[in-house]
């Protein structure tokens, strides 16, 4: 049997126009409901026991990134067809390993974060949960002070992949 161009265009036309009549798929690996056109990302305040100051509001600046870059969504203040609202509630550092002398090998930096999602378009993707992230760095190498922004950066990157997963991916 020869496999010809016409055949090829009977069968990816009908599902091509399948896919796209309820669903946008991105490449990202998001389905995105066709109607849903905004998103809005409230302020995530810090209510950890020990609060570092900035994390808030870069917390909060790379999930609107996040949702701007992976989704096609625009951003709008109020009355957006998806909601992130929450709150930062644990961020701790503590150590792992201990060296032969009992001092910290390997220390871990950990955040948590309460999320709460409103998809108004379909209901049934709504959603409130927790996500906690991590790393280890080695506080021998470099100070705390000199690795903490970069370590809040990565953990920061894991629980907007998490939470933007969560939100359209349906992980």
């Amino acid at each position: 049997m020869r496999f010809t161009l016409k055949k090829a265009l009977l069968l990816i036309l009908p599902l091509t126009f399948f896919m796209q009549s309820c669903w946008i798929y991105s490449f990202s690996g998001a389905s995105i409901p066709a109607n849903m056109k905004t998103f809005s990302v409230s302020f995530f305040e810090n209510t950890a026991p020990l609060v570092v100051p900035y994390l808030s509001q870069q917390f909060t600046e790379a999930l609107k990134e996040r949702v701007r870059n992976q989704s096609g969504l625009s951003m709008v203040r109020e009355n957006a067809d998806g909601t992130f609202e929450g709150r930062i509630t644990d961020y701790s550092i503590k150590p792992v390993a201990v060296t032969a002398d009992e001092r910290a090998g390997l220390s871990r930096l950990t955040i948590t974060v309460n999320v709460k999602f409103t998809n108004t378009v379909d209901n049934e993707y709504s959603f409130e949960q927790s996500f906690t992230r991590y790393t280890d760095f080695d506080i021998q190498a470099r100070s705390l002070q000199q690795q903490e922004p970069e370590m809040i950066r990565l953990v920061t990157q894991m629980l907007t992949e998490d939470i933007f997963n969560r939100a359209f991916a349906n992980w």
